[in-house]
Parts: structure tokens; sequence; C-alpha cells
């Protein structure tokens, strides 16, 4: 008995509390006055909006439109800049049942409705009325008219009004205490997915590889729900740590912009440890909308085409360090036969670039004999400070071919084994090149070269280099022998 009391007088709570709640006074936000947005690099952004709100004295409801469906309702700051302390939000629905067909079906079951016909004999139309019983996209409209029920009903079907509870665009109600009626200046910010940006490069290599020019372009993609007018903008680059699980639980057209000048659009500066680009000027981005923006452009930077043959290829990474395979002389004998083409250059500002280069992808072209640009690689790139040097794996050389193989492989002792590789790169080019021969002493941490055929330089503990050069139509052989000890 005491239970159902309880919940008696608890239904008559929640009912008394959502009538004063209807009865409250209602009032929308104007449109956006100003609009700042910081877009991040993983799928993120910070929109900080000012809007002009007429908000009455005591509590009231008001309305923010056109707020983005990613929208996520925990970021949400929300600040009166004409009285800081007058105005409080107590209450926050973030409102996205969006008007469409099935809504609108849903929300009719059960309810009067009417059939749009056309009297085939007078060729005029009028008008029947009959209770809408189902709607499915599989089984159509099932509606009882005039006393009996109609599978599909001929007519087109007209609907009294929008109801209640479907919006057109996603909203914000919040109830309001407000000390000071009248007009209030506000600024609202939160974070929202679906508006993001990336980098992409294009890179025109001269006819002897010794040279590229390359733009690099900002590509900004909103998918939020909502247009932004007149905004300013920010990018930042860099891996700052964001709780996915969070904030994802809530719900092309190209356009090319010319510099018209020589000075860059963005403005680098940095934030923490991140780097942040301000654009020098306002812009749009509309909603399901694509846009280019152009970040940095070098002339004539140096560059240097670089062939390498790694017999092993990352093959050798399944096997590092593993006491399984130290001493089983089966494994390593693989060999590739591809011989990679790189071009590398560096990212420094007396060639036009020198500004921290966000992640991204280079494109790389190259005029042919007619003059005419042709595609010949690409690839991806790290968040890459100024001054560094980058290396782009574009491919594999046509006629440059490696071979590797294991010549030779014993047990020196129970904890000591040695093998021979002998390492042969053939070139078939017109003129003569330069190789970087790439070995992985992977069998484990310590180990020795006690013979080799060529000089060899040690990158890193696990990598050896043996620089070559080989003519026309020349074949060179390279051989070490190299001991491991655990």
């Amino acid at each position: 008995m005491k239970k159902t009391l309880f919940i008696i007088l608890f239904v008559l709570i929640i009912c008394s509390n959502q009538s004063i709640f209807s009865q409250l006074k209602q009032t929308s936000a104007g449109e956006r006055t100003s609009v700042d947005m910081t877009i991040y690099n993983q799928n993120l952004s910070l929109i900080r909006e000012e809007r002009k709100i007429n908000i009455p004295a005591d509590m009231s409801r008001v309305i923010i439109p056109d707020i983005p469906s990613t929208i996520d309702g925990t970021s949400l700051h929300f600040s009166s800049l004409t009285d800081p302390t007058a105005v409080r939000v107590l209450e926050q629905n973030y409102q996205y049942d969006l008007v469409s067909q099935a809504k609108l079906m849903e929300k009719y079951i059960g309810k009067e409705v009417e059939f749009l016909r056309l009297n085939e004999e007078t060729k005029k139309e009028y008008t029947v009325k009959g209770k809408l019983i189902s709607s499915s996209f599989s089984g159509g409209l099932v509606a009882e008219i005039n006393g009996k029920i109609e599978i599909n009903p001929a007519g087109h079907l007209i609907l009294p009004s929008l109801p209640e509870g479907l919006i057109l665009k996603p909203q914000l109600e919040w109830l309001v205490e407000n000390e000071k009626a009248g007009e209030h200046k506000t600024e609202i910010s939160y974070l929202a997915g679906q508006l993001s940006w990336n980098a992409n490069y294009v890179a025109l290599l001269n006819k002897d590889d010794t040279k590229l020019d390359m733009t690099g372009w900002v590509t900004l993609t909103n998918n939020c729900g909502t247009s932004f007018h007149d905004a300013g903008l920010k990018l930042v680059a860099g891996d700052v740590n964001i709780v996915r699980q969070d904030f994802d639980g809530m719900r092309p057209r190209m356009m090319e912009m010319a510099a018209k000048s020589a000075e860059p659009q963005f403005k680098q500066t940095d934030l923490f440890e991140f780097k942040l680009y301000s654009l020098q000027r306002r812009t749009d981005l509309n909603n399901n909308e694509t846009k280019q923006i152009e970040l940095i452009s070098g002339k004539n930077v140096p560059a240097k085409k670089v062939f390498i043959y790694d017999g092993l290829s990352d093959q050798w990474r399944y096997w590092y360090n593993n006491y399984s395979y130290r001493d089983q002389g089966s494994f390593g004998q693989q060999s590739n036969t591809k011989v990679g083409v790189f071009v590398t250059f560096k990212n420094e500002s007396k060639a036009g670039l020198g500004i921290p280069l966000p992640k991204g992808k280079i494109r790389v072209y190259k005029r042919d004999d007619d003059g005419k640009e042709q595609f010949i690689g690409e690839d991806l790139i790290d968040h890459t400070p100024k001054d560094e040097e980058l290396r782009l794996y574009l491919g594999n050389a046509f006629d440059i071919v490696g071979e590797r193989a294991q010549k030779d492989f014993k047990s020196i002792s129970k904890r000591v084994v040695e093998e021979t590789i002998e390492i042969k790169v053939r070139n078939h080019k017109k003129e003569a090149v330069e190789i970087q021969i790439y070995e992985h002493p992977w069998r484990w941490s310590e180990w020795e070269i006690t013979k080799f055929s060529t000089n060899f330089e040690k990158v890193d503990q696990s990598t050896i280099k043996f620089p070559v050069k080989i003519g026309k139509d020349e074949e060179k052989v390279v051989t070490y022998t190299i001991r491991y000890s655990w």
C-alpha cells in the first residue's frame, strides 16, 4: 500500500513539473552574431559562438537553434556577456527528433488522416478521411476508410499538421533563471564531431629529380549538421589525447582557393605541445561541404632520389630477438627482389617551407617528355617539425633488381652462431646509380660483423647500411659474415 502511494505521488510530482515547464514563457535565441572554430585533426572541433537572446525575468524556456547534430552535450559552456551573474541554465535538453517520413507516419498511427484522390470520370480531385492503422517501408500503408480496411490505399496521403515533438533542425532547449530581464549578449561554446580537417600535399619533381615544387592544402570537411558563415578558423595539429568512449556516445564539393599574394594564409604558433594554424581571414563552411585552403607553398626545394634495397624488408621484425629462431639456420633466407625508390628533401625556410608540417598525404608528379604532368607515387608523412628531413616512398624501381642469399650458416658453440650473407644488385638503367643496401641483424642483440667485402655503416642496433655505386648494366656483389652470441 505504501509503495503504491509513493508511486502515485511520484507520478503526480513529475506531471506537475512538466505542466509548469510547459506553461513557462518561451523565447528563441537569434542567429549567430559571431562564430569561431578550432578544429583538431582527430574528428573533433571546438565551436565558440555569440548570440543575442531576449530573456524574461525569473524562469523561462530558451531555444537555441541550428546546433550541430554531433554536439557533445556534456561539453557545453554558457555565459551572459551582458551580466554574467544574472543568468543561470538550470536544465538542458538536446532535441534531435527530426522530421522524416517514417517519424511522421509513426506519430499519426491511430489518428485521422486524409487521402487526395482523382475521379477518373470527372477528372476532379476529392478527399476521403480515414484512420491510419500501420505504416512500414516493407508493407506499405494500412488505413481504415469508411469502415473498411484498405492496404496501400489509393491517393496521396495528407497530414493535417506537424506533430508535436518533431523539429526541423537539432536544437537545445534550456530552463533558464534570469534576474535581469531584457536582451543579453551571450557566449556559447561546445565540442562537436564530424567537423574535421587534414593536410594534403602536392609535389612536382623537376626533370633530373634534384628539385621539387610543393604546395600544402588544408582540407576541411563539415558533416556536423549545420553551416557556419563568416567564421574565424584555427586548426590544431598534434596528437591530442581524447577519451573517445565519452565523446562518441553522443549523437564534395571541392573548392581550390588561389592565394592572391605571396603572404601565407595561415599564421603558425605554438599551443602547449601542439601546433596552431590561424587563418588570417574569416571563411564560410557549409554543412556537407569540403573546402580546401592553401597552407604552404615552396618552390625549387632541393631534393634527392634515393634507391634502397632491403632484402628482408619487414619480415625480420617478426623474428627479431626471438630466442626460438636465433639458432635456426632456415630462417632469414628470404629474398625480396624489389628496390625501392625514395625522394628526400628538407623542411627548411630557405626553400619556402620551414613551418611544422601537419601529417597528411603527399602526391608526387613529374612531367613526361611531352611536358605533361604524370602521377608517379604518393606517401604519408607524420607531423614533421621544421628543419627535419622527409623521405617519401614512391614505389619500386623498374630497372634495378636485388637478390639476397644465405651462403653459409654454422654453430660455433652452444651459444654462438655465424652466417654469411651475399647480396647482388643489378642495374639495367642507362646511367650509373647509387644504392643503399640495408641489412638487419635480427637473430639477437649481441652481434658483430667479422668479414665484409664493402664498407658499411651501423644505422642502429638492428640496421646496417652498405652504400654502393653501380654502373650502367653492371652487377655489384656485397658479402658479409655476422656472428651472434648469447
